[in-house]
Formats: C-alpha cells, structure tokens, sequence
C-alpha cells in the first residue's frame, strides 16, 4: 500500500516531490520520484510484499508505473501469462508492468484487487483504479499538465479544480476512457433455496478473507464485536497462528465489551485502546484534515477508525475489515423502511457504487493516516456478486434481523451474543457519536446554522443537515478551501 503522485504530459519534478511529501503519511519505508521525457512520477511506498524489491517508480525497458494497492491474483498471472518472462521482483508491481506490455489496457480486468496506478510508455500513459474505488485516485489540469494523486491534499493549490477518478474505471492516452466494471452486470439471479445462499455466502466470504491474508507482514484484523467482524476475524483465524486483534471505545462502550468476549472466544491476541470526549476533540482536526470530507455520519465513524488505526500500527501494517457488509447484505436501520424488495435491490446496487467517496474513503484516509493498509474482504467482487445475486426480498426486513442470511450463514461459528447482537454503527457501539453532537450544538448558535445553510445552498447546492455537520466543516476550512471538497464529497444515507 502506498501513496502515488505524478504529471502527464510534461515533467514537473519539484511539483511532484512536493506532493510525495504531502503523502508521505502513506507509506513510510521509501520513496522516489523519477523524470521522464513527458512525465513525472513519484511514490511513497508502504513495503507489505516484497520487502527488498518492490521500491518504485519501478520500471521495464521504456515502461514505467507508480502503482498503489494489491493484486492478490498476481502469482497466478504470472504464472499464466508471464511464464517466460524473467522478472526481477517477487511483487504484484512488476507483474501489472509486463501485463500492460503484453496486452494493453484491456489487462486491467484481469486484476483482482484494490488498485491505482498510473503507467507511462513513450509519451503514452495508462490510469485506472479498481472496480469499487477501495484505493483512491484523484486527478487535475494546469498549464497542459495532468496532474494525479491519491489524495486531495497533494493536488491543492497545484492544479485549477480536482476530480475522483471514477472507480472501475481505465483511462488511456490513445483509446480514452473504458469502464471495465459496474455492478449491476456482474448479477446473476440465485435459483437455489435459502439454505443453498447461505453455504454459498459462507464459502464466497471464506475464499475472500483467505486471499487477503496475502502479505509479507504481520496481518491483524478490526474486532469491534459486531457481527461483520466477527465473522472477518473467525474466518481469518483458520488461516493464521497467532491473529492480533484490535477494538476501541469510550470507557463502557459496547463494542469494547463485545470484541473482549469475541477475541477470548478466537483467541486472538487482542488490544485496546480507551479514549475520552477530549481525545475526541483533540483528534478532530487530524480526522477531517485526512478524511477530506465533513459528511457527518463518516467524521462520526471516523473518529473511532482514527484511534483504531493508530492502535492497530503499532502492531501490524496491514489488517481486515468488515466494511460492506450493510451494503450488500442490507443491514443499516434505514433500509427496514423498504417494503419492496426490487426497490431495495437498487439502493444496495446504489450505496454500494457509492462507497468510493463514503466508507471505502473513510477506511482509506484513516488507515493511512497512520501508514496501515486497510483490506475489506465483504467487497471482494465475487462478494458483492454473490450477494446482490440472492433474491433481494429475503434481505427486507419484514420482521426478521437486519443481515438475516449473513446470520444465518455463521450461526455455528459464534457465539449466540454476537449472531443475535443488533446493528450498530461504529460511532454508536464505540459511545462517540452523543459526545460530538452535544458539542456541536453547544457552539453554533441559530443563526449562524441559518447563515451558513443558506450559502452553502446558493454556493454549492449543498444542503447543510445539521449543526454537526457545520461544526465539522468549520474546522475542515482550516485546511481546505470549499473548491478542493465540494466537487468530490460524498454524502452516507445512513444517518
């Protein structure tokens, strides 16, 4: 995992080392910036497979790229395609190197795995990012120049406006833009009866958390008791010796008392982190300064994956998630509200293409806040396919548990206090959000909440939810102007 910089189209050397030091939190073990004849590229790398050879740019002949993610597939295209080929690495890098070599662009759908990467070849020049937009890639124009950047922070001030690179998407300098994946094709309606889904579900999210074990570094896993990490944590403990384990919350919390019971039950090596509503406060301004965004139900739960990550790197590099999970398996309260199961197959469909710049942002920005890449095995693309497949009125509500099926499916892998344990947003279970509400409306009175709503409506067609929401955005002016977030902010539904 990494952070990755760089200009098209002419070099720009000193722009681009200045934007690898504003991602330098992204990856601490190198990095590098190399000039081209019509480009600059430049890394900041986060070693988690092939520690000794993968430093970047990394380059083949007159073939460059500055890649960011993991293929978990990697050893097995190598085996299949690039059985001829000497490579000097043991890393996913150089495999997509001599892929693009082999095949073009079209490669891109051979990847499995969360990616951006830029690739430039005699003046021509390759960006894609991965089907669901788990890793970043942010883009912008000046003076002729495309400039690129995983995070919205390097790009500022350097380039007239930004745009999110759309996810599942390839853009080429020749052939333009493909989109290589979307959802809503990769549906194939389930025949089979209830009891078949859930040992496909079981199978499908097994495989999935399997293949990103994958890695050169001691892997953890995010426990906060719930019933998605838990089943990411019991599904992980097959495949590993000694897992550590990581959950925090205020003193009290539930999730703190749930992931004791869960990691006692795993035997997990387990670790805490308590903190207080003045570590919260204290903590703001570096959540929204790396988040990029005010939405109030992500700084809600940011706040606790921000302790969390900072916990969690002081022991491993790379650890798992449940993320995803309330997408596909219909599980935020919300969603109770529907009545009609087609309507609700096409707001899963919709949240879950709408992860990019929701909670696959959050994980991102906050794991990498502190140099920890964040693996989400839920969004795996056979995940979501499997999924979305089953038929969506099993998923309403109706009486029955929200995620009835995922229940269902590992109801003899858990124990019954966690199968049975109701919903709960991070903030909620990890007793933050009440605090940062309270605070919000003990600082902004009526009529700056009316004043600020009102411009925030003519500006951007913004409409300000509440004086949470305000109170976030004040603080994240401090190190953004409204042009670099606007444009590209995400807004959760499910608050």
């Amino acid at each position: 995992m990494c952070g990755i910089a760089g200009v098209l189209h002419q070099p720009a050397n000193g722009n681009v080392k200045s934007m690898v030091e504003k991602l330098a939190h992204r990856g601490p073990d190198g990095h590098g910036v190399k000039d081209l004849k019509h480009a600059s590229l430049g890394h900041t790398r986060l070693a988690i497979l092939d520690i000794e050879g993968g430093h970047q740019p990394m380059q083949h002949e007159e073939t460059w790229i500055a890649f960011n993610g993991e293929i978990y597939n990697y050893r097995e295209l190598q085996k299949e395609y690039l059985s001829n080929e000497k490579l000097k690495t043991h890393s996913d890098t150089e495999v997509i190197l001599h892929l693009y070599r082999k095949f073009g662009p079209e490669f891109v759908r051979l990847l499995d795995g969360m990616f951006a990467f830029a690739i430039y070849q005699n003046g021509e020049y390759l960006l894609a990012r991965d089907p669901l937009g788990i890793k970043p890639l942010y883009t912008g124009t000046q003076n002729g120049r495309m400039y690129f950047a995983s995070e919205v922070k390097a790009l500022k001030d350097k380039v007239e406006s930004v745009k999110e690179f759309p996810a599942g998407h390839w853009f080429h300098s020749k052939s333009g833009w493909r989109r290589f994946y979307q959802v809503e094709k990769t549906i194939r309606p389930f025949e089979g009866s209830e009891g078949e889904a859930v040992t496909l579900i079981k199978s499908t999210l097994r495989q999935a958390v399997h293949k990103r074990l994958l890695a050169d570094v001691p892997v953890g896993i995010s426990l906060s008791g719930g019933l998605d990490s838990s089943i990411v944590s019991a599904l992980a403990c097959e495949n590993t010796e000694q897992l550590h384990s990581f959950s925090v919350g205020v003193e009290g919390s539930e999730d703190l008392a749930a992931s004791r019971m869960m990691s006692e039950f795993l035997h997990t090596q387990h670790h805490e982190l308590v903190y207080t509503a003045q570590d919260m406060v204290d903590a703001l301004p570096d959540v929204l300064y790396y988040l990029e965004t005010f939405d109030p139900a992500l700084v809600r739960s940011a706040i606790p994956n921000y302790f969390l990550a900072k916990l969690a790197s002081e022991h491993v590099k790379v650890f798992l998630t449940g993320e995803g999970a309330d997408e596909i398996f219909a599980g935020y309260d919300y969603l109770s509200d529907f009545d009609d199961a087609e309507a609700l197959q096409d707001e899963m469909i919709e949240i879950t293409e709408a992860l990019h710049n929701t909670n696959l942002q959050r994980a991102d920005r906050m794991s990498m806040a502190f140099s920890l890449e964040a693996r989400v095995p839920f969004l795996d693309v056979k995940s979501v396919s499997t999924a979305l497949s089953l038929p969506p009125a099993w998923k309403l509500h109706n009486g029955r548990a929200p995620k009835h099926l995922l229940r269902q499916a590992f109801a003899d892998d858990l124990p019954d206090e966690i199968v049975n344990r109701p919903k709960q947003k991070f903030s909620k279970g990890a007793g933050s959000s009440d605090l940062i509400v309270q605070l919000a409306d003990e600082n902004i009175s009526d009529d700056e909440f009316l004043a600020e709503s009102q411009r925030l409506q003519s500006e951007w067609d913004y409409t300000l939810p509440n004086k949470e929401a305000l109170y976030y955005y004040k603080i994240q002016r401090e190190f953004y102007d409204d042009q670099w977030i606007f444009p590209n902010m995400g807004h959760s539904r499910s608050l």
